[in-house]
C-alpha cells in the first residue's frame, strides 16, 4: 500500500525535475538546437541529451527507483516495482524550429500502471501535475475534463509517431476515423495533447504505437483529472496504443 505521504514526496520530485530541466531548455543558447541525429521521421538534438542528464541526475539523488528514459533507455536500480519514465524534451522538432509546443515529461509508473506525473510546458510557464485517483492540477489549481459529449462537437488531438505506417491504406483508415470529429489538432507533442484533454482544452487523444516515455507523465495527469484511458501494447518495444477521452465521449 502506497501512503499519501509517499505519493506527495514522489510528486514533488517529479515536479522539481521537470522544472529544473525546463529552466535549462529556456536557455537561448542556439547550440541546444544542434541536430545529433536526423532520421526520415525524427530528429535528436543536443537539448534532448542535456535535459535528460539534468533529470536523471536529480532523480537518482532523490530516489532509488529504476528509470526509463528516451535517450538512455533503462537505468536499473532498486527493484521495488516503480519506474520513473522520462521524456526530457517532448516535441524536439518543434523546439528546434522555435515552435513553442514542447515540454518536459516525468511520470512514475508501477509496472504497467501510471501512478503520478508532471508535464512542464516551459514556454508558457504551465506545470501540469496529476495523481491517479487523487486529482490533477495546473500550476497548483485543480483541473477537470470538459463537458463535450459528442464526437461531432469534439476536438481530437492525435499525431503520427515515428513508427507510423504511412501506406495509403493506413492513411485512409486514419482519415475515416478522424473525420467524425469537429476539429483535429496535431501538436507535435503527445504529452501536451494529453494534458490538454485533462484540462478541458481538447476532448480526445488517440495515438497508436506511441512510445511510452512520450505519454507516461501525461497519462497520469489525464487519469487524475477524470479522463477515461484505454492503454494497450503497441507493435514496437516500449510502444503503446492509447485512447483517452474526457469520459463523456464514447470512442
Amino acid at each position: 500500500m502506497i501512503s499519501d505521504v509517499e505519493i506527495a514526496e514522489w510528486l514533488s520530485v517529479a515536479k522539481e525535475a521537470a522544472l529544473i530541466a525546463g529552466t535549462y531548455l529556456l536557455n537561448p543558447d542556439q547550440s541546444n538546437r544542434n541536430i545529433n541525429l536526423n532520421t526520415r521521421r525524427d530528429i535528436k538534438i543536443a537539448a534532448d541529451v542535456g535535459s535528460e542528464s539534468i533529470i536523471l541526475n536529480y532523480l537518482e539523488k532523490k530516489s532509488d527507483f529504476s528509470i526509463l528514459s528516451e535517450e538512455s533507455g533503462t537505468v536499473e536500480r532498486c527493484d521495488r516495482g516503480f519506474t520513473w519514465i522520462v521524456d526530457p524534451l517532448d516535441g524536439s522538432l518543434n523546439y528546434s524550429r522555435g515552435i513553442a509546443l514542447c515540454c518536459v515529461s516525468v511520470g512514475l509508473w508501477q509496472g504497467r500502471r501510471p501512478i503520478l506525473g508532471a508535464v512542464y510546458d516551459f514556454y508558457h510557464s504551465e506545470l501540469y501535475t496529476g495523481i491517479i485517483g487523487k486529482g490533477a492540477w495546473l500550476n497548483g489549481r485543480k483541473i477537470e475534463v470538459g463537458s463535450v459529449d459528442k464526437k461531432e462537437s469534439a476536438v481530437l488531438c492525435t499525431g503520427f509517431p515515428v513508427n507510423t505506417d504511412f501506406s495509403p491504406e493506413s492513411l485512409m483508415s486514419f482519415v475515416q476515423k478522424v473525420r467524425e470529429y469537429k476539429k483535429i489538432r496535431l501538436l507535435g507533442s503527445a504529452a501536451l495533447s494529453l494534458v490538454y484533454v485533462a484540462s478541458g482544452r481538447t476532448d480526445v487523444y488517440i495515438e497508436n504505437d506511441i512510445m511510452i516515455w512520450d505519454i507516461a507523465g501525461g497519462l497520469a495527469i489525464a487519469g487524475g483529472s477524470g479522463c477515461m484511458c484505454d492503454i494497450k501494447n503497441g507493435t514496437k518495444p516500449n510502444s503503446l496504443n492509447v485512447t483517452v477521452s474526457n469520459g463523456n465521449i464514447i470512442i
